[in-house]
């Protein structure tokens, strides 16, 4: 059954339930929508929604299995089929690379591809740095479906092809630029400059 949308904001929350619903003591059974939302100092009727956008609606005065409901909310923080690739070993590329917060999410980035790396190298935490002549081979040893593009904006397109070439159809692209993409491909732009000047403009406001 395909799961259905939901916003940015609910994502971001399925860490938090799971993770107190792990801490509570193993014989609680059933749990409701307003213990949670007490047990986290969050609106009631804001964790309701949720809970009923990722898994539908408690049982009347029982609430949720816990069990049930932790593993409804697992389900999408899966990452199948391997994990993401960086195109790009500079700065940023090696930020994202040993950036743990994407394990929150159950994404494993497991290495960055650089045309300047003409040798295997490796990040701070220890993470592969590969030639990209290798990414091809790579992603389909590894089964990888999540491609990050973290190349200047006159080398995404490249980068994007080769992901494409590459069996990769996810993308997440860092770069300021619009990339020709084929149908069957999904590409979400993360635009910083743009992000940082709407911080400032609410800053102006305060």
């Amino acid at each position: 059954m395909k799961k259905p949308e939901i916003s940015r904001p609910t994502l971001g929350r399925i860490p938090l339930y799971l993770k107190y619903l792990r801490s509570l003591p193993p014989n609680t059974e059933s749990i409701s929508a307003t213990a949670i939302a007490a047990g986290l100092g969050l609106g009631d009727v804001q964790v309701r929604k949720d809970l009923g956008i990722l898994c539908g609606s408690g049982k009347p005065k029982t609430g949720y299995v816990r069990l049930e409901l932790i593993e409804s909310l697992e389900s999408y923080l899966e990452c199948k089929n391997g994990g993401a690739v960086i195109v790009g070993g500079g700065q940023l590329g090696k930020a994202l690379l040993d950036y743990r917060g994407f394990e929150t999410f159950g994404i494993s980035v497991l290495a960055a591809f650089d045309k300047r790396t003409a040798k295997a190298e490796s990040s701070a935490k220890g993470k592969p740095i590969l030639p990209v002549e290798t990414l091809p081979s790579f992603c389909e040893n590894y089964e990888v479906n999540l491609g990050i593009i973290a190349v200047p904006a006159e080398s995404a397109q490249e980068a994007c092809n080769l992901l494409y070439d590459s069996g990769i159809r996810a993308m997440w692209c860092f770069a300021p630029c619009q990339l020709y993409k084929p149908a069957d491909a999904v590409i979400q732009y993360e635009n910083l400059a743009l992000s940082l000047a709407h911080l400032k403009m609410q800053v102006n406001q305060l």
